[in-house]
């Protein structure tokens, strides 16, 4: 069996996939959490009455307590970026399980007909 080969089998089985899925996701939404507090409620809880027309740059907004919408957005963006990336390669990923494996075919039983002349047959005894 060559390398690539059996990555495909560990990428392909559900516990490795699952546990990188949640690590990515849980680290994109760690960002988010972190810019809210960080740059929207902190500010907002410290310097309410700060106006950001008063301010030149950014550093000098960080420092005076500024609110930093922008900078939560671009998280929020971030990790919609990211987990539509990850969903694009789960999407993949299960595709390529579903051409490996094809389902086996259901045994073929009697047909509709054979089952009705066999009631028949025996309605006739």
């Amino acid at each position: 069996m060559g390398m690539i080969s059996e990555f495909k089998d560990f990428i392909a089985k559900g516990n490795a996939m699952d546990l990188a899925v949640g690590v990515i996701i849980g680290g994109a939404f760690g960002a988010i959490v972190n810019s809210l507090v960080s740059d929207v409620i902190t500010p907002a809880l410290l310097n309410p009455a700060l106006k950001a027309a008063q301010v030149e740059n950014l550093a000098e907004l960080k420092t005076e307590g500024g609110i930093l919408y922008g900078k939560f957005l671009a998280a929020v963006i971030s990790f919609l970026v990211i987990a539509f990336v990850i969903f694009l390669m789960v999407k993949a990923i299960n595709s390529m399980k579903k051409k490996e494996a094809p389902a086996p075919a259901a045994p073929a039983g009697p047909t509709q007909e054979e089952l009705l002349t066999q009631i028949r047959d025996l309605l006739k005894k």
